[in-house]
């Protein structure tokens, strides 16, 4: 991958085969979506508009213009996609060959390692939030668009309202000039008292993650931005980015642990889903 450019999907002939068939495209559809319910999942997904100019492709059909979105995005972001798309089919309860399936749930986790901040779902957007929804998306999009660079800013108000969500949570003070490393302090320790962390080594590496964040502020203030600043560039930008998202995935972990345990969600057989 070059710096700052994000390689497009290399989904080969016999995936595009395949995918198409579990999709039910041969006839210019997809599944049962209209014009207006295709652009909707989409834009949800992945925030673009399938009905922009760069996907019209012979003649325009939804199975054409999905056929071109894998051609010109990248392959996380084409992975994203077609993992909502199998969702939606699942939820549409149709019966389907185990086989097929199941290969073309391989085929979408191996794009879905091509992003280039390994944990980006982690990165959740907060129904019913919009400020914080807007916010998660802004920061998913430099992502997709391979600029981590850009949103720096963003990821660090990103963290600060999430942290500041958590500690909201466990009764924590959490007032707006609170410092983020002092937020992600008291929730570890809040964890700690609670015998959340189990081993030695999580617990040093997440008081690391404590003077991290404390580092982050500065980033924030000196190289990203919020002011005036010289940006920092993409490598070092790529390696924060995957840290925070790292941490954001393994505090996710922690609060469903944390819930109480419900049963397991039903699958139609041969219906896994790694991501």
């Amino acid at each position: 991958m070059l710096d700052g450019f994000a390689e497009l999907s290399d989904l080969s002939f016999i995936e595009k085969s395949q995918l198409e068939k579990l999709l039910d495209m041969g006839a210019g559809y997809v599944l049962d979506f209209s014009n207006r319910t295709f652009q909707e999942l989409i834009t949800d997904s992945v925030q673009r508009d399938i009905y922009d100019d760069k996907y019209a492709y012979a003649g325009g059909s939804k199975a054409n213009r999905l056929r071109a979105f894998w051609d010109v995005e990248p392959n996380h972001v084409v992975g994203k996609l077609i993992a909502d798309l199998l969702k939606y089919r699942r939820h549409l309860a149709l019966e389907a060959d185990e086989q097929l399936w199941r290969t073309c749930v391989e085929v979408v986790d191996r794009l879905r390692k091509g992003a280039p901040v390994i944990d980006v779902d982690a990165l959740c957007t907060q129904p019913g939030d919009p400020a914080f929804d807007m916010l998660a998306r802004s920061v998913k999009q430099a992502i997709d668009g391979n600029e981590p660079e850009s949103a720096l800013d963003h990821l660090h108000t990103y963290v600060v309202m999430y942290m500041r969500r958590l500690c909201q949570r466990y009764g924590i003070a959490a007032p707006r000039e609170k410092p983020l490393h002092s937020l992600v302090g008291e929730y570890v320790k809040h964890m700690r008292g609670q015998g959340r962390i189990e081993s030695e080594m999580t617990d040093r590496i997440l008081k690391s993650t404590i003077s991290i964040m404390e580092a982050f502020n500065r980033v924030r203030k000196q190289r990203s931005l919020a002011h005036d600043n010289s940006i920092l560039n993409y490598k070092e930008s790529l390696l924060i980015f995957n840290h925070i998202a790292s941490s954001i995935k393994f505090m996710e972990a922690l609060e469903r642990d944390g819930e109480t345990r419900e049963s397991d969600n039903s699958h139609l057989p041969g219906e896994e889903f790694p991501f």
